[in-house]
């Protein structure tokens, strides 16, 4: 979709001007690249080779500054993020290099995963290498906690209507808890939390990270967790299990603090299931709270994740049978009421 020459939106027509003046090309057009789940958009530039990426990042809605902070942090440990050619802060503007369309997760097969994700666990393990500056955020009990309440207020409440009695919610809170005191004990890395194909750009000198804005100091197997059990992208048990393997083995080799090798499967296993749950919640929010409807048909995938690694562990039969008792039947019975 490309912008008009004029437009009767402000900010469209102020991008749109900010764009041809850094570019110094008073014809240039844009045209949509791509948008996010937050407030920034990106847009491609038209008629000036090589292309760039304009960032849009509303200043009363989304402060870039963090964005800025953290890529170059990022650059200087040596991940590959895009170089940023121009920046008006105060307005929120930022030219990009254009890093091409198709990211990650739409170029990823069966056939070409293996080479991706060894590509990809290289990046990672540049970024969890860096030292974190003073001042930077913690993934730890505050950050958890909320991370916990997204299920049980925009998921159970909001999207199935539902209210735990008092057993059930006691059953939910000591889930929770133990998914929370398993994170809170593992070694503390920077972590991306968004480390997932859909935010990666398959690159020669990659893949590129991108939407690392919220990186903070959190559980070692955090990232590698979001990596392999995607929000939009599932893969056979078994061979996710092979390439936390491959990144575990070549984390120790790296001196990374990673446990041994069982304890580390649980980790990434209960990492992926706390992560599941807020994802869940968010993606709920995103449907009632921000009219963003499409990440609502992933619901089943976080579901079948659960199904998948919960059997794993005795210590969860606490969510794993609410699960089944409570939360699938008032699923089912909602998807009766929407047909």
């Amino acid at each position: 979709m490309s912008e008009p020459a004029a437009s009767n939106d402000p900010r469209t027509a102020q991008r749109l001007d900010w764009a041809r003046a850094a570019l110094a090309d008073p014809q240039l057009r844009l045209e949509r690249a791509s948008t996010d789940a937050g407030f920034r958009s990106y847009w491609r530039s038209v008629g000036n080779a090589p292309s760039r990426i304009v960032m849009d990042s509303p200043p009363d809605k989304e402060d870039v500054r963090p964005w800025l902070a953290v890529r170059d942090l990022l650059d200087a440990g040596g991940v590959r993020v895009p170089a940023v050619l121009a920046r008006d802060v105060e307005a929120g503007f930022l030219l990009l290099e254009d890093l091409g369309g198709p990211t990650l997760a739409q170029t990823l097969d069966a056939g070409n995963a293996d080479a991706q994700f060894d590509a990809a666990i290289a990046q990672l393990l540049k970024l969890q290498a860096i030292v974190p500056p003073d001042g930077m955020g913690d993934f730890g009990e505050a950050l958890l906690q909320r991370d916990a309440g997204l299920f049980e207020d925009w998921f159970l409440r909001r999207h199935l209507g539902t209210e735990l009695d008092c057993g059930e919610a006691e059953q939910l809170e000591l889930a929770q808890r133990r998914l929370m005191d398993n994170a809170l004990a593992q070694p503390r890395v920077p972590v991306h939390r968004d480390f997932m194909p859909r935010n990666l750009m398959p690159v020669p000198d990659g893949p590129a990270v991108l939407d690392f804005q919220d990186m903070v100091t959190g559980p070692i197997a955090y990232d590698p967790a979001s990596l392999f059990k995607d929000a939009f992208l599932s893969w056979p048990l078994a061979r996710v299990d092979g390439w936390l393997a491959q990144y575990h083995a070549r984390a120790a080799e790296a001196g990374m603090p990673v446990p041994p090798w069982p304890r580390f499967l649980r980790d990434a296993d209960w990492c992926g299931i706390q992560r599941h749950l807020k994802i869940i919640g968010i993606f709920c929010r995103l449907h009632y709270r921000d009219g963003k409807s499409k990440y609502i048909a992933d619901l089943p995938r976080f579901i079948a994740y659960l199904d998948e690694v919960l059997p794993r562990y005795a210590e969860l039969q606490p969510l794993a049978d609410l699960l089944e008792r409570r939360i699938k039947p008032a699923l089912l019975a909602k998807e009766r009421r929407d047909a």
